[in-house]
């Protein structure tokens, strides 16, 4: 973990496992990862990348407003597979927000990573560790062979599950809209969003 941490506080990037898939993680605070995250991953500097952190209590360091509603979806659905849009915080640099004054925030499951993060005083991104456009890979093996000499380590718990990647919810609309199908049923999100709307364009 002290590794870690002096990777990430450096500016490094990591690829962590997530309950999904293994992700891109650097310090969202130090614009020298972004910008390496964004390179790496050969994606628009426009698209929104989403923030992990370790608890809900952690959350109002990344959003600027949490609704009672998005208080019920985290004890209902974290840790776990569900990403929630709220209002950011002014300073999150744009390449988190893509410019929408947006943050997509979870808890994830997965242990390693959790517990990374619980020894740090900061989130991380968890943006998919694979190029724009590539599958999302599974192992460890997976994202060394696609971007191993481009990262500075590897955080390896084994394989991760796979399949959908994570639910994403927009609480910023009226009704709050599903902007990415996943891992978390619309059936279940619906149990608290009855008024559930339609997908869009999501933070990843």
């Amino acid at each position: 973990m002290q590794e870690a941490r002096g990777i990430l506080e450096a500016g490094g990037l990591l690829a962590v496992p997530t309950e999904t898939f293994y992700a891109l993680a650097c310090h969202p605070l130090r614009p020298e990862g972004l910008r390496r995250l964004v390179a790496v991953k050969g994606r628009s500097p426009d698209k929104p990348i989403l923030l992990l952190v370790a608890n809900t209590k952690r959350v109002p360091e990344v959003a600027r407003e949490i609704p009672p509603l998005a208080e019920r979806l985290m004890a209902r659905f974290w840790p776990g597979p569900l990403t929630l849009i709220l209002p950011a915080r002014p300073e999150l640099s744009p390449l988190i927000t893509g410019g929408t004054g947006t943050v997509g925030v979870r808890q994830p499951r997965q242990r390693a990573t959790l517990a990374l993060l619980r020894a740090l005083d900061f989130p991380l991104t968890g943006t998919s560790a694979n190029r724009a456009g590539e599958p999302p890979a599974r192992t460890a093996m997976e994202v060394a062979q696609a971007l191993g000499s481009e990262l500075d380590g590897i955080l390896d718990d084994g394989p991760c599950p796979g399949g959908v990647p994570s639910t994403v919810v927009d609480l910023i609309t009226r009704p709050p809209r599903l902007v990415r199908p996943g891992a978390v049923p619309p059936e279940e999100l619906r149990e608290l969003l009855p008024d559930l709307a339609a997908t869009g364009e999501a933070h990843g």
